[in-house]
This record gives structure tokens, sequence and C-alpha cells, in this order.
């Protein structure tokens, strides 16, 4: 069941990272970046040792959802014309920072107790709601 998860959100991922790719203009640079960052943070999870009591793999589980999130948004945000739609600076900042401090756990040591671990679980758990937020800001 879980290889079939992660199997879905990698999918999803490499779909909407097509779809975004034939974007021939970045019409949406917050969601863009955000989209960056989390495919940063998924490279550092998967080159990060598995020793991890099964959170790391949890978390990459959680950016590729993200990723998925952030890449639907952006396509609905096309399909609605809503790239002239004034950005919502405060939610966009907040993504920006979730993601930098998600950056900054993924390079900690993982000796913590397994409060690091969590620690991402909860930013990326953050950070998708964060993106929801902003669909739905924007009349999604």
């Amino acid at each position: 069941m879980n290889l079939k998860k992660n199997l879905l959100g990698v999918l999803i991922v490499i779909i909407g990272s097509v779809i975004a790719a034939q974007a021939a203009t970045l019409d949406q640079p917050y969601m863009e970046a955000a989209r960056a960052e989390l495919q940063k943070a998924r490279a550092e999870l998967q080159a990060a040792l598995r020793n991890k009591g099964g959170h790391r793999g949890k978390a990459v589980i959680l950016v590729n959802q993200a990723l998925g999130e952030v890449n639907a948004g952006i396509a609905y945000a096309r399909r609605h014309n809503h790239a002239s739609m004034p950005d919502q600076p405060h939610m966009k900042a907040a993504l920006d920072a979730l993601k930098s401090a998600k950056n900054d756990l993924n390079q900690a040591t993982p000796d913590k107790g397994g409060h690091r671990a969590k620690a991402i679980d909860l930013v990326n758990a953050a950070i998708d709601e964060v993106q929801k937020g902003i669909q739905a800001g924007e009349g999604g």
C-alpha cells in the first residue's frame, strides 16, 4: 500500500512538472519558487541516510504530496485566469519561511531523539495547508 502511495505521489509530481514545464512564462513566481524549494527539500531527504525510523520516508511522501498540491494550484490558477490577480504576500512569505525551515531541518544532524524528524513532518503538513490556503484565497 505504501509503495502504491509513493508511486502515485511520484506520478503526480512528474505529471505536474510536465504541465508546468509547458508554461512558457513564470506567471506565478512564488508558486514556482515554492515548487523549486520543495524539489530541493525532496532531493535532500532522498540523499539522507535511511536510518530515521521511517520518518525520512514519510517526509518524502509528504513533500511529494505538497508538490502535487503546488502543481495543481498552478494549473488551477492558469485555468481560471488567476495569474492577473494580486499575489498573497503574507501566505507566500510564510511558505518561503517554511521552506527555509525545512531546509535547515534537513541539514541538521539526525541525533535529536526523533524530534527533528517529527518537526520535518509537521513543517511539510504546514506547507500543504498553506498551499491549500493560497488556492482558497485565489477563489479556488
